[in-house]
């Protein structure tokens, strides 16, 4: 529901840096804990829940090391708070990790249990937590379950978190679906090779780029492709990892402009293919209206390693049907100037009629 960036190896690291156990550590520790939280206790205040659960890393540390010091005081898989200040006193007298000596704790978790407790001690104090039972799932079952829910789109939290940006930052949902469309329908030409189970994943971030390509419009329109993919680098997104999302704001700042802005690598070729299409269906969706893509072809030609350095890495042709051109002047000349733009890369971008 909430994410707080605290943990016990950060808190361990910064308060608890050569392993002393001291009671001004361990306030000044708690203190920071508490500050990060607190607007946790007003969703969390008494009342709202029944039971507090926790689990992985400290919390089955604590429960195993209470279970054994404590005898029938603290039952197995339950840390409470008189349990914890046990466990504080038992770390001061220890005086410092390398001293610690209990039983049921592991040697690698002696280095961290400064910062665990103190953040543990934290959420005790701040929710008013006098029990807390330990829970049998950790971190990594939650990732597994939720790569197997992104193979299905249905069940891919990504989906969800997209659509809740798109609302919250008011894109054009009319435009991001048109835009998404035809982005996805240029890809299937430019990259025909691909397995099924690759394409509809590739297709699924691009369909999300079309989507929130956009999301910066709130802010400002003529730089709103900047915008919006600082949003998507900094935004609080359920289910996407740190580096796709990233993925995600390249091709949110690429779809118009400069190319050479982008940090990213050009000799990424299904990078370059997303963006190539991303950037053609912004272009030929720019009066808002469907686009007229009948007899529209779209291939990519990548040249053979050796030859880059005086070919570049490929040659995007995009092909129309006669009298396209004379029927959507505007068009061409925005294709025209994206054949420009690409001429800057290692790539180049050509229009032809046929």
């Amino acid at each position: 529901m909430e994410s707080y960036r605290l943990g016990s190896v950060a808190w361990s690291m910064r308060y608890f840096p050569d392993g002393d156990f001291t009671r001004r550590a361990f306030a000044s520790a708690e203190i920071a804990a508490l500050a990060v939280l607190d607007d946790a206790a007003v969703l969390y205040r008494p009342g709202t829940w029944d039971i507090a659960y926790g689990s992985s890393g400290t919390i089955g540390a604590v429960c195993d090391v209470l279970a054994l010091a404590g005898g029938n005081r603290w039952p197995k898989g339950v840390v409470t708070k008189d349990g914890l200040d046990w466990l504080l006193n038992h770390l001061m007298e220890a005086q410092n990790a390398r001293n610690l000596r209990l039983e049921g704790m592991k040697d690698d978790r002696r280095a961290v249990i400064g910062g665990g407790l103190s953040v543990l001690r934290a959420v005790f104090k701040l929710l008013h937590i006098e029990q807390m039972e330990a829970a049998q799932g950790a971190l990594r079952h939650g990732v597994l379950f939720d790569m197997l829910d992104r193979e299905q789109a249905e069940t891919d939290m990504r989906v969800v978190t997209v659509q809740r940006l798109a609302q919250k930052f008011t894109t054009d949902l009319v435009q991001g679906h048109r835009v998404s469309t035809v982005a996805q329908h240029l890809f299937k030409m430019v990259n025909p090779e691909l397995s099924i189970l690759n394409k509809e994943r590739i297709l699924r971030k691009l369909d999300w780029a079309g989507s929130l390509h956009e999301i910066g419009a709130c802010i400002s329109h003529s730089e709103h492709h900047k915008h919006g993919a600082y949003i998507l680098d900094n935004a609080d997104a359920p289910g996407f990892a740190q580096a796709e999302l990233h993925r995600l704001s390249l091709l949110v700042l690429g779809h118009r402009g400069k190319l050479r802005k982008l940090e990213a690598n050009f000799e990424d070729i299904l990078l370059m293919q997303q963006l190539l299409c991303l950037r053609l269906a912004v272009i030929l969706c720019h009066a808002r209206i469907e686009p007229d893509l009948k007899g529209l072809l779209l291939n990519c030609k990548i040249y053979s390693e050796n030859l880059w350095a005086t070919q570049g890495i490929g040659t995007f042709v995009l092909q129309y049907r006669q009298g396209w051109g004379a029927n959507f002047p505007q068009s061409i000349h925005l294709l025209q100037e994206e054949a420009i733009a690409w001429q800057k890369t290692p790539w180049l971008f050509e229009i032809l009629e046929i």
